[in-house]
Parts: structure tokens; sequence; C-alpha cells
């Protein structure tokens, strides 16, 4: 009883700490840059804690253990090395993101395509983000009803209240400080995590005989192709996804934007394989008997962790370790909200709406659209027990398979036009709803494990036949102005 109460009280004091950062965050908002984008000041080591923070969420901690004893052994390392690849790979255009001085990627559509684009691309990227959140508010009351022996339930209603009103307090300000904080509580607990499994397995000799041949294999669960899918979602959706291109946006110059980016590829790369061995491990302790797999039969497998943590670790690891996931969870959710509440405002609200609206008034809709989105997001989570990497990679693919040629192309190819690009937006999200939900991933009679790949070919396609069919008036890469505040 002793253990669980310091675990607990772990815990309740690292939620206390991020409800505090978003107060103080929300005391150096003044403006609605201010808000959405941090007044652009970040440098490279809050862009790297803070894009490595969103995106090592619910499916890197809780799915990757899951992967690593389910089959996938220390393949499940892959879900999250791609990741610090794409980073690599965004480097290369980070400082064209930052140099176009928007605020949101459908402002970008928006002075670049005109007013019809930016609407199409907020209504596509505002959605996903709902569920996206949803997905990081499952996976942190999983750990927060284990540990505390609550219902899931609650668990749910807690986190999403306390990552609703730091976000809203603070805004990018908030949700970067409490990243910077986050990234580091997460790694540093999973790393310190991993010897007291293994000690508990009785050594790594009695893990890796305990476990199927092939669970140390790095292509157990993906080939090459999958791998290099993955490496394509990832680059295709951290470009066009808010809650990642933000950051890119605040960073107070296009060095910084690169810098960060390199060193979020750098926290993802040493990251990977920390969840993956702590599943092999839990596997290994499945076999040897330690373990019960009717321990996990009521809750599902996504309750690995906790249940590891709990039966292997002093109850001050083990409340480090949950506050580390929970950040992990958190520092994703927090920005999804943020993307969708910036959205609406920037690009619905002040684009189409209310043109003539005050800074005041712009970042006001903002939070209550936050508000809104974490309301309907807890209710999701309440009622949704799907996988939690399933239900990413869905909302991942829909918005980044249309959006990502003209995005990135646009900021290089003069010859982009509103046509190609209404095109192109339609085009990858029927393909990616049809492969989906319609056809269970067939398409010409060819099986497709990630939607993504056929959703950008068709999208590309349509983006260039369209923009020479239909070209713009002007050709330039230059965008419209609009007033900034």
């Amino acid at each position: 009883m002793g253990t669980n109460i310091l675990v607990t009280a772990i815990v309740i004091v690292y939620l206390l700490v991020m409800l505090w950062i978003g107060w103080y965050s929300s005391t150096k908002i003044s403006t609605n840059t201010d808000f959405m984008v941090a007044g652009r000041r970040l440098g490279p080591l809050l862009m790297a804690g803070t894009l490595a923070a969103t995106e090592i969420g619910g499916g890197s901690s809780l799915g990757v253990v899951q992967n690593g004893m389910s089959g996938f052994g220390l393949s499940a390392s892959w879900y999250i090395t791609t990741m610090g690849i794409a980073f690599i790979i965004l480097s290369f255009i980070a400082p064209k993101f930052r140099a176009a001085t928007v605020k949101t990627v459908p402002e970008y559509f928006r002075r670049r395509y005109g007013k019809s684009c930016g609407l199409i691309t907020a209504i596509i990227m505002l959605l996903p983000l709902v569920g996206l959140t949803a997905g990081q508010f499952i996976a942190s009351a999983v750990i927060l009803s284990t540990m505390l022996n609550i219902d899931y339930q609650v668990a749910v209603i807690i986190v999403a209240v306390v990552v609703t009103v730091y976000s809203i307090m603070g805004g990018l300000w908030s949700v970067t400080l409490t990243d910077f904080v986050q990234v580091f509580l997460i790694v540093i607990g999973m790393i310190i995590a991993v010897p007291f499994a293994i000690n508990y397995a009785g050594g790594w000799g009695n893990v890796t005989t305990n476990i199927p041949e092939g669970t140390m294999s790095l292509f157990a669960g993906y080939d090459l192709f999958g791998i290099i899918s993955l490496v394509i979602m990832y680059t295709a959706t951290f470009s066009v996804g808010q809650e990642a291109v933000s950051r890119f946006y605040a960073a107070k110059d296009e060095k910084a934007a690169k810098g960060g980016a390199w060193l979020a590829a750098l926290v993802n790369f040493i990251y990977a394989f920390i969840p993956t061995i702590l599943g092999i491990i839990t596997l290994a302790l499945i076999n040897m008997g330690k373990f019960s797999s009717d321990q996990f039969a009521s809750v599902g497998a996504r309750y690995a962790l906790p249940v590891l943590a709990i039966n292997t670790m002093p109850a001050l690891i083990c409340g480090l370790l949950f506050a580390g996931i929970i950040s992990a969870t958190m520092s994703s959710s927090d920005s999804d909200l943020l993307g969708a509440g910036s959205i609406f405002a920037n690009d619905i609200y002040k684009a189409v709406l209310k043109p003539d609206a005050s800074s005041k008034s712009v970042m006001q809709v903002t939070k209550t659209v936050m508000c809104l989105v974490g309301v309907a997001s807890m209710l999701i989570a309440l009622f949704n027990t799907q996988s939690i990497v399933s239900i990413l990679m869905f909302c991942f693919t829909l918005r980044a398979a249309g959006s990502f040629f003209p995005y990135v192309m646009g900021h290089y190819w003069k010859k982009a036009s509103t046509a190609g690009t209404i095109a192109s937006l339609i085009a990858g999200t029927i393909v990616v709803v049809y492969l989906e939900h319609i056809s269970g991933g067939m398409l010409f009679g060819i099986k497709f494990s990630q939607p993504i790949i056929p959703g950008l070919v068709a999208g590309f396609i349509c983006f260039i036949l369209f923009s020479y069919a239909m070209p713009p008036k002007v050709e330039t890469t230059e965008l419209a102005p609009e007033e900034d505040d």
C-alpha cells in the first residue's frame, strides 16, 4: 500500500508541475503569434525537445512495448527509428518552412493557392487531430488506471482535464516548456526501467533463452518495404501535421529549425530500442511463468508496460517511469489540441467567418476550440478500445496523403496551381479512405499495408496533371501578404 502511495504521489506532483508550467507560460503571452507559435523564438535545443516529445507518444511507448512482446520482437523499434530518419529528411526543407512565416499549414495553402484550398486543407487537417488527441488520452488513461487502481473512465477524465487546462493557459509556450521536461522524463524513466526488468528475469541470458527464435531479428515484423513505407508516412505527415510543423514555424531562424530537426532525430534513435527491449523482456517473463497472460486478458496487451513496472521496480523508479510514460502521451496530446484550435481559429474563423477579427478574439476562439476538442477526444477515449498505433496510423495517413506534395513542392515549384492542389487533396483523401475502410487495403489486386503510399501517388499525379492543365495566373512561390501580429 505504501508503495502505491509513493508512486501515486510522484505522478500527482508531476501533473501539478505541468499545470504550473501552463500558468507560468500564460504570463508570457500577449499576442496570437505568441500563443500559436511561441513568438517565433525557439532555439535548436527547445525545438528538439518539443519536436521529439510531440512525436514520441502513446504509440511509441505502450504500443511499441505491446508490439515487442507480440511477434515483432526487436523489429518493433522501427516504429520510432523511422521517425528519426524522417526528421533528418525534414531538416533539409525545415528552413523553407520557417522562412514562410505562417502560423498554420492551411494558412500556407490559403496564401499560396487561394481561400478554397486553405478551407479544404483546414477541414482535412482538423478532423484527424481529434483522433490523434483521443489516441493519446487512451494511452495516458491506461497508465493512470493501472497505477492508481481506478476506473479507466475516471483516468481518461483526469488526463483530459489536466492536458486541456495547461495547453489552453499557455499555448505553444506552455506546450514547448512542458515538452522539454517531458522528453527527459520519457527517455530517462524508460532507460532506468530496463536493468530492473532484466534483473527480475534473472539476467539477459534468461531473457534470450525464453523468447522464440527470430525475436531479436530487426526484420521479424517489418520487411524493407514496410520500413520505407513508415519513413514515407512520417516524412509526409510531419511535413503537414500542425503539431509537428508548428515547431519549425516557431524556430527563431532557419538555422535553429534545421538544428532542432537533427537533435530530435538523435533522441528518437536513442529511444527507439528502449520500449522494444521492455516488450521482449515481458514476453520472456510470460514464457518463464513469472507473468501470466491472464494478467492482460481483461485489459489488453497495451497494459504490458504498467504491469511489468509494478512487478519489477521499486516504488520510486516505478513512479518516475509512470510519470515518463504519461509525459510521452501528454506531450503529444497537448500539441494535437493546440493544432486543432490554431487551425480552426486561424483558417476557418479568421479566414472565412470573421476576416476583421482582432488578435485577441482569434486567440480566444483558439482556446474555446481547444476546450471543445479536449471534450470530444475525451468522449472518444472513454468508449474506444482500438489499438493505439492503428488509430494514430490512420489519422496520420488521412491528412498527409493529399496535402504533402502541394505543401512541400509549393515552396520550390512556381507552376503549382490551385486546381492541382484541390485535385491532390481530394484524390489523396479518397484513396486513403477507400483502402482503409472499403477495400481492406486492396487496390488493383495489390494489398497495401500502408495506404499512405497509393494515397501519395494519387495526390502527386493529380497535382502535376491539373497544375499543367490549369496553370496559375502568376508563376511564383511567393505567398500573398497577410497581417501578422
